[in-house]
């Protein structure tokens, strides 16, 4: 980590953290992943008594947004296993949430839409998460939240570009 940092420093890049005062609590991967499981937590228990989970919500969010519209791309966004995927998948097909639809070209490709009743569901639901989000950053100015959004924007696709470079290093490893 010295030497990176020393790089780093050399090649004019802006250096962040510094090895001796490194410490857990402020590094923005803790952050980040802690904001992520109290989050996750306190968004399922506003969902309690609710007709689907916050997971399951989340799912038709990608669909009603074009986010994502396959079983692998909805499991990369969402951060899980393909297989717990498809078993909230046919949990929400069963009910009448989403179809499959295979793709005329390629039968290996089956994508995803959300039904009257799934746009409906998810819909009528999106009031408590906005709810939750307004309580949440009551104390927060409306421009330290565009800031906010703005920066972990940023910082998304600087990971998203890390993960580019990580997968064309992969491939030619692998050639």
């Amino acid at each position: 980590m010295v030497a990176e940092a020393t790089k780093s420093s050399r090649m004019g890049k802006t250096v962040h953290y510094r090895v001796k005062e490194f410490r857990g609590e402020i590094c923005i991967g803790y952050l980040i992943s802690r904001i992520y499981a109290m989050n996750r937590a306190q968004l399922e228990a506003e969902f309690e008594g609710e007709d689907i989970n916050f997971t399951q919500w989340r799912v038709l969010m990608c669909l009603r947004d074009d986010i994502a519209n396959t079983c692998i791309d909805i499991s990369r966004e969402l951060s899980h296993d393909k297989g717990s995927m498809t078993r909230i998948l046919d949990q929400l097909e069963e009910r009448g949430f989403v179809k499959r639809q295979r793709d005329k070209d390629d039968r290996r490709l089956v994508f995803l839409m959300l039904t009257a009743s799934g746009r409906a569901t998810v819909n009528r639901l999106v009031p408590i998460v906005v709810n939750y989000y307004n309580n949440l950053l009551q104390d927060f100015s409306p421009q330290d939240v565009q800031l906010l959004t703005q920066l972990l924007t940023r910082l998304r696709a600087a990971l998203k570009a890390g993960e580019t470079a990580s997968a064309t290093r992969e491939g030619a490893r692998g050639s």
